[in-house]
């Protein structure tokens, strides 16, 4: 796919990098496309170890999408896989990024933690994980990233929110409140760091075709959409990018959903 929009000369982090069909590896490749010189982090034991049902779901994911997009003629930096869980690894990544790339001037936060119980069965070492990946390291990472920015650049910080605010989440509650929580840390820090000119906002990009639903789930989600189709990776790229570029030069402290129209519907 062609970019219209260019990016030559930034330099951006992406977390969640794991799964080939997944929302990071698109962002990955897309921005790549566009110009930026791109680092990505990733930790596909996540993904082996919550039971989620990703259809590419594997061992080394991270490794395995750089290979691909390596093959493709683009120019990918592997930050060291991390579990988000542990306390300092958030910053190291930033760290690591900086050193490796020659500093940053874009942050995306696209991972997350999010595993189903029902209340009732909610523990500490249910709700911890959500907490210690979807903001504590969501916040350090931005608070290491403000540190080494050029003032003098145009900055920008994008994180991932989710659809779970618009209904009652009976078996993702923590996954739901997290998810929250990021907006609120999207607006606070868009405020509090504008002096540093990083511009920060969020995205909803709705239910993604990444390869986590089939069958009659897939085609309920399907229908929750006007057009009938689900939205995919590229859609949230398109914003993604849209957000990287001169042409949101005004654009900060917004929740931007980029649903397809299932403004409705919870998931």
């Amino acid at each position: 796919m062609s970019n219209s929009i260019r990016l030559d000369g930034k330099k951006i982090l992406i977390t969640g990098v794991s799964r080939p069909m997944g929302i990071g590896a698109t962002l990955a490749k897309r921005f790549a496309e566009a110009g930026a010189t791109v680092a990505v982090h990733g930790f596909s034991g996540y993904d082996m170890t919550v039971g989620i049902n990703h259809l590419t779901s594997m061992p080394n994911g991270t490794d395995k999408v750089i290979k691909q997009l390596n093959h493709l003629g683009l120019n990918i930096t592997a930050i060291t896989s991390s579990n988000f869980t542990k306390v300092g690894t958030a910053e190291r990544v930033v760290e690591e990024a900086t050193e490796k790339l020659g500093g940053l001037d874009g942050l995306i936060l696209n991972h997350c933690y999010g595993t189903d119980v029902e209340i009732g069965q909610w523990t500490t070492e249910y709700i911890d994980p959500h907490l210690f990946v979807n903001i504590r390291a969501s916040m350090m990472m931005v608070q290491s990233f403000a540190a080494q920015v050029d003032t003098t650049k145009d900055n920008a910080i994008t994180m991932f929110s989710s659809g779970q605010y618009k209904g009652v989440q009976s078996q993702q509650m923590a996954y739901a409140v997290t998810k929250d929580a990021v907006v609120c840390l999207c607006r606070q820090s868009a405020d509090l760091l504008k002096h540093k000119n990083i511009r920060v906002n969020c995205i909803d990009p709705g239910p993604n075709d990444t390869g986590y639903l089939f069958g009659e789930e897939y085609e309920t989600v399907a229908k929750m959409f006007p057009s009938g189709k689900w939205g995919t990776p590229d859609d949230a790229a398109d914003l993604a990018l849209f957000l990287h570029s001169s042409y949101a030069k005004w654009i900060t402290g917004q929740l931007i959903s980029s649903n397809g129209g299932s403004e409705t519907h919870c998931w």
